[in-house]
């Protein structure tokens, strides 16, 4: 399983771009940063292209979704374009019944709760892929030297999502599943595990540079839940596009005492949300990963001098790690000023790496 020679990272195009050296533990030639949720909610583009178009549908229509991608990277000069998709796309491709309701969230049309529900499960077809792909093919061949990063949602958050039926505070049912009924959360982790897995090569074959696994909700777990019941098919989901050579990310929020665990389930670089410090959780690695983070998104509606003392903290804790790419602790507000993300990337810019 490798990619096509025709492929950025293969061809040279990305292979020595700020992004990957960094991800890669090398020397950037810039500081690299992205921010999570670049594209989207926060830019008025964005909200224009959008009218009147559902969330899942423009996910699904390739030239509006490779639009949308690349939209963040023409405006703040960030180092990698975010896939603009969403974690719940696998399970609409599949055949699942699932909506993105504005102010709520992923709301699928019958929660599957039980082993009977898991079973009945319709499995994702690479034909059904297709309009990844062709997003991915679309926006790579307009970011030239950029990489794009892939992204899916980790299994836990995806069949989190699938056993509420709708966001959740506590996470509470798939958590219950996992002790009350083992056999069936470990067939709905694997189910998850592989529609997020083929999603994310999917995207990775098409022409993605780096991959990131997304665990919304992992912070709600305790570390023996975490490691017994939900790495393993973290692990089957990455099994999908390991041995493409492509940088693989793993980011959680709520997950600093996770961290560990999650490195564990095999990737390259780890992200780090808002809540611990960049040193802290280099140490707690030790020493040894390329991490990924975490200015706090709360602070972009600071004072600017607020927040350029915040940035250079960040850039100062996360300098004993063997790589470090610049990003928020989380997604990028919607109601941020786009102008002080462009000024927070010419910051970073500004400081040699």
């Amino acid at each position: 399983m490798t990619l096509s020679s025709a492929h950025p990272l293969m061809d040279g195009r990305t292979a020595d771009s700020p992004l990957i050296t960094a991800y890669r533990g090398g020397k950037p030639s810039r500081r690299p940063v992205w921010f999570m949720r670049q594209a989207g909610r926060s830019l008025p583009e964005y909200r224009e292209l959008r009218k009147g178009i559902a969330m899942l549908d423009s996910c699904l229509k390739p030239e509006l979704a490779a639009e949308i991608t690349l939209q963040p990277v023409r405006r703040h000069d960030v180092d990698a374009g975010i896939f603009f998709s969403d974690i719940v796309i696998p399970l609409k491709l599949a055949g699942v019944g699932v909506d993105i309701v504005p102010g709520i969230g992923p709301v699928l049309e019958k929660p599957i709760r039980t082993a009977a529900d898991v079973a009945a499960l319709p499995t994702l077809t690479e034909e059904a892929l297709e309009p990844i792909r062709e997003a991915v093919r679309l926006t790579v061949a307009e970011l030239g030297k950029k990489p794009l990063i892939g992204f899916a949602g980790a299994p836990f958050t995806l069949a989190a999502y699938m056993v509420e039926g709708k966001p959740s505070r506590d996470h509470l049912g798939p958590r219950t599943m996992m002790h009350a009924d083992p056999e069936a959360w470990q067939a709905l982790a694997a189910w998850a595990a592989d529609a997020s897995g083929m999603f994310l090569r999917a995207q990775l074959e098409a022409g993605a540079s780096a991959g990131q696994l997304f665990d919304s909700w992992a912070g709600s777990l305790g570390l023996a839940d975490y490691t017994n019941h939900v790495a393993p098919s973290s692990a089957r989901a990455l099994d999908h596009v390991r041995g493409l050579g492509a940088p693989l990310v793993h980011f959680g929020t709520g997950t600093s005492e996770l961290l560990g665990a999650m490195y564990g389930v095999g990737v390259d670089v780890m992200g780090v949300d808002y809540r611990l410090p960049l040193d802290e959780a280099n140490r707690r690695l030790g020493g040894t990963v390329p991490l990924q983070g975490n200015i706090d998104p709360a602070l972009l509606e600071a004072p600017w001098e607020v927040l350029e003392a915040h940035v250079r903290e960040v850039i100062a804790a996360g300098s004993a790690a063997p790589g470090h790419v610049l990003n928020l602790g989380h997604g990028v507000p919607p109601d941020t000023d786009p102008t002080v993300l462009t000024r927070v990337v010419e910051l970073i810019h500004s400081i040699a790496p």
